[in-house]
């Protein structure tokens, strides 16, 4: 604020309006609180500044009601890279179980779970496998480990692939990972797990991913008994494409590759970026699947995990869910679950964990929300059947099958990528801080004339305001106090005070002495403007008596 000018502002406080009118910044004050009486210019020029304030405080109601709703708008951009990360191949049989790897210890404890056989039916059973029956006087192990059935008796990656090359460069099931899903023992190829390196691809097109040739083995495909929920009636390989942060969720996710064709898969990455709340949904906390938070405490426990947790996915969120649905209502987890807690037995499977996944699917109980960030696939596929007249004896003397064999059990992948240019999807803040301020800014600007440091000489104001009536109303009631006390305290002096005879001054003096106080010497004289006040601390008083 200006100082005040002129020697009637000179004379006002600050707090008085006048003042603060006459200086502030703020366009139509000085034409308000101008001096003189209300005249019709000051009511339409209030008037004005009114209607130009409620207009203003419209909008920015408007403006933050707006930044409130905290909108997102969604950017696409396609950007180019001279080098992509291969992404992650899980491979998956669809026959969970060979035929030529079940024993009737096997039928005893995962026929009626896993099977959907009843002991009546294990001997039918074993016949149509091609086994001899159970020897007289069989006896059952006395526990079963399930997880041990599909590492034993599923497809072995040894047997199934035929041949593997990475950009022209001949791979092995080294460079697979074993892993179990929903679908049984599944392999991944460049999982990037135990630390190793992951794969890259200087250029797109054919020859520079990922080509592998499998045998499916249909010969050892379990028969189907009987029409149950998870029949396969299809003969093939599912595959899913995946980050490698991702986990397979490949009964729900993966395509089908059929024996006898060779399968194109062209890729192209897309990188997706989400808002969390309030202006999206999105999540980056990793749910443990091993910890179940007390009603009383849903952010859990403070102690940190000794093994680091996994970045968020919306796959591993799913099945940390599901593995802690099911781990309280059996006490065990599924063998595809993750986790610490023991697997099921094959008789918890059938009374227990799948009515209990099946429903908890049904309910659609667990809610994930989107990852903050991920990386997806898209993929266009196409196929042609194989092998061709010409090369179907090559490939039965190179492979030691028939040429029937070949056609009703081969199958060929080929993985890559489209191009090196990649899809970024972004979500971002609509209105940013920044914008609402810069609208306030201009409807401040526009309709009362005002700024930032006007803003400051308000705030300047009302502190001087406060400091003049508020606090000054106390100060003057205590100063009134304080001299109110002090006359009674003279008057009480007064009274019990001695009258000296007066001394010869050249003036009428009285001299007030306290008791037992000496009086004043005669030989000293006062000067005729002496005039002395009591305090507590003084001995003697002289009041200037009147001339």
């Amino acid at each position: 604020m200006k100082p005040p000018s002129g020697p009637e502002e000179a004379q006002r406080p600050a707090s008085d309006i006048r003042v603060f009118a006459s200086n502030c910044s703020m366009h139509g004050l000085g034409h308000i609180f101008g001096p003189g009486g209300l005249t019709p210019r000051r009511g339409l020029w209030a008037a004005a500044v009114l209607l130009s304030l409620a207009t203003f405080l419209y909008q920015v109601a408007g403006r933050v009601r707006y930044y409130g709703e905290f909108h997102h708008e969604t950017a696409l951009e396609e950007r180019e890279s001279h080098r992509l990360t291969f992404p992650a191949v899980t491979l998956c049989n669809i026959n969970a179980l060979r035929r030529s790897r079940l024993t009737p210890n096997d039928l005893h404890w995962a026929g009626p779970g896993l099977l959907g056989l009843e002991p009546a039916e294990h001997a039918a059973y074993l016949r149509a496998l091609g086994r001899p029956p159970a020897p007289p006087g069989f006896m059952p192990s006395p526990s079963y480990d399930v997880a041990r059935l599909y590492a034993r008796a599923g497809h072995a990656l040894e047997d199934m692939l035929l041949d593997c090359r990475y950009r022209g460069w001949p791979c092995g099931p080294e460079n697979f990972t074993t892993i179990f899903t929903k679908m049984g023992q599944c392999y991944t190829f460049n999982s990037g797990a135990n630390g190793a390196e992951l794969l890259t691809t200087p250029k797109g097109g054919m020859g520079s991913g990922l080509e592998v040739m499998l045998d499916v083995q249909q010969d050892e495909y379990l028969p189907v008994w009987r029409d149950v929920e998870e029949t396969p009636f299809e003969v093939g390989i599912r595959v899913q494409i995946h980050s490698q942060e991702e986990p397979p969720l490949i009964d729900q996710l993966g395509f089908g590759v059929a024996p006898g064709y060779q399968t194109f898969v062209s890729c192209q990455k897309q990188q997706l970026s989400f808002l969390p709340p309030p202006w999206g949904d999105c999540s980056s906390v990793p749910l443990d699947p091993d910890f179940e938070p007390e009603p009383s405490d849903p952010l859990g426990p403070s102690s940190p995990s000794p093994v680091p947790s996994p970045p968020y996915t919306l796959m591993g969120c799913r099945l940390a869910c599901q593995t802690r649905f099911v781990t309280r209502k059996c006490g065990c987890r599924m063998m595809h679950m993750p986790g610490g807690a023991p697997v099921c037995s094959p008789q918890q499977y059938k009374d227990c964990a799948h009515p209990a996944l099946d429903a908890m699917l049904r309910q659609d109980v667990c809610t994930c929300p989107n990852p903050c960030a991920t990386t997806r696939y898209a993929k266009e596929l196409s196929m042609v059947r194989i092998p061709s007249r010409a090369s179907a004896r090559y490939l039965a003397r190179k492979h030691n099958r028939s040429e029937a064999y070949i056609e009703e059990n081969v199958l060929v992948l080929d993985i890559f990528f489209e191009a090196l240019n990649y899809e970024t999807v972004e979500q971002k803040k609509a209105y940013e801080v920044s914008e609402l301020l810069g609208d306030i800014g201009g409807q401040m600007g526009l309709f009362i004339g005002a700024s930032l440091l006007t803003i400051l000489e308000i705030l300047d104001f009302l502190c001087e305001v406060f400091r003049d009536r508020v606090l000054g109303y106390f100060w003057k009631r205590k100063r009134s106090q304080r001299h109110s006390s002090t006359n009674l305290l003279q008057e009480g002096l007064g009274s019990h005070g001695t009258q000296a005879p007066h001394l010869s001054l050249g003036l009428s003096a009285v001299v007030c002495v306290s008791p037992g106080l000496p009086l004043p010497s005669p030989r000293r004289s006062l000067p005729p403007t002496a005039r002395a006040t009591w305090s507590p601390s003084s001995r003697l008083s002289v009041l200037r008596a009147a001339p």
